[in-house]
């Protein structure tokens, strides 16, 4: 298939549509919606970060307008979905089950062989939830023998029980404060869900329709990356099989040089508009996780800087983007005070470009429905770097 050219107009078009942001509801409402957004992606982030609502909630109410965060439990306990480790922890359709075992796989190989006394303590908290059924770790003793030196600094029986949920002889559910409950795979999985290995070229077709499907347009290293815990990763090799067979194209973009990029070829033709809706998004929002991407083709230079020391942080701890149509016009750090019921806005940074009074309008609701999905009622802005567009908001909220 001949290599597609495109505008950074079109391929705008592509990459926000493929991620459900050509508009609102662009999957539909309700909780079949919740279903359609996660099986279009094939994978939805999931992050444990709670300065606001966490990440996959916030993602998937950004195109749901009337998500409950409690559809996404009834999708797990109706077996349509589960929580797994890829490239990061998140949730997958059911019937993919199968593509998280050379990842579980990995794990197995890269960790290397255990001391006997951890073999044994794996072997007897297995045995212990195949008997009882569901555990969480505060069912165990804490079995530590000398105080904790920090935040992953775990107790013995938590690392026995995070090394069978990596291997795949553990899955994972959560309670409604956010908690792991482990259990058996038997317990989890409908019986009609395949569960043999796929081979390594099966698994790499797999990650590159999945992502393309997901990105719109996609580099080989982003693909890639997805599947990095797989000892001799395939994907770059399939990607150019699949070209070859035209099950994908190449994609060029007039006036920007880049490393190849991919495409699955329903999106070339596709007739897709913009609303030109806003949307604020979750740093692990699946527009977001790569930042050259977004600097690439949106012109965007975005880093969350929960992981930069404070003093370097330019525009907060947990700074949103904000977008709207096709263009991110600012980000706002963020924080939900749940007990006062407050979204406070410590930061409402616009980007160097003319906002007009109808988009302001945008930004300003989104951040209404944005403080509504946090369960404040109130909105607090405490600084920006744009007084007129500042009081614009505040004279409407």
């Amino acid at each position: 298939m001949n290599p597609v050219t495109l505008t950074i107009s079109q391929a705008r078009k592509i990459i926000l549509h493929a991620a459900g942001l050509s508009r609102q509801a662009q999957f539909g409402k309700g909780y079949e919606a919740v279903y359609k957004f996660i099986d279009h992606l094939g994978f939805i982030q999931l992050d444990t970060n709670y300065v606001v609502e966490r990440a996959h909630h916030h993602t998937i109410a950004a195109r749901v307008p009337d998500y409950k965060p409690e559809w996404l439990d009834e999708l797990q306990a109706d077996g349509r979905i589960f929580e797994c480790f890829t490239s990061d922890a998140g949730y997958m359709p059911m019937y993919n089950y199968r593509y998280s075992l050379p990842v579980k796989q990995g794990f197995v190989s890269r960790r290397g062989p255990l001391a006997q006394p951890e073999v044994n303590l794996m072997n007897k908290v297995l045995d212990r939830v195949a008997r009882e059924g569901p555990l969480m770790i505060s069912d165990f003793d804490n079995d530590r023998r000398e105080p904790g030196s920090g935040w992953w600094d775990w107790r013995p029986s938590k690392v026995a029980l995070e090394r069978l949920y990596l291997d795949g002889r553990l899955m994972v559910t959560r309670t409604k404060d956010f908690r792991k409950v482990y259990d058996l795979p038997v317990n989890l999985i409908p019986n009609d869900v395949e569960t043999h290995l796929p081979t390594p070229a099966e698994f790499a077709r797999h990650v590159i329709r999945r992502d393309l499907k997901a990105l719109g347009i996609g580099y080989a290293k982003e693909i890639a990356w997805r599947a990095r815990y797989i000892k001799n990763n395939l994907v770059k090799k399939e990607l150019e099989a699949l070209a070859a067979e035209g099950e994908i194209c190449s994609v060029t973009i007039e006036g920007l040089k880049t490393a190849p990029l991919y495409m699955l070829p329903g999106y070339r033709n596709k007739k897709i508009q913009l609303s030109g809706d806003a949307f604020i998004l979750s740093p692990f929002d699946i527009l977001n996780v790569f930042r050259h991407r977004l600097k690439d083709f949106f012109d965007f230079d975005y880093q969350i800087e929960c992981f930069v020391p404070a003093p370097k942080r330019k525009y907060g701890y947990f700074s949103l983007p904000i977008l709207v149509g096709d263009v991110f016009a600012g980000r706002m750090d963020s924080k939900a005070d749940r007990k006062q019921k407050v979204l406070i806005i410590h930061n409402l940074h616009f980007e160097p470009m003319q906002l007009s009074k109808q988009t302001i309008g945008k930004i300003t609701d989104a951040i209404k429905t944005f403080a509504r999905f946090n369960q404040c009622r109130e909105i607090v802005i405490k600084k920006s770097n744009h007084k007129q567009y500042l009081k614009a908001i505040k004279d409407a909220l």
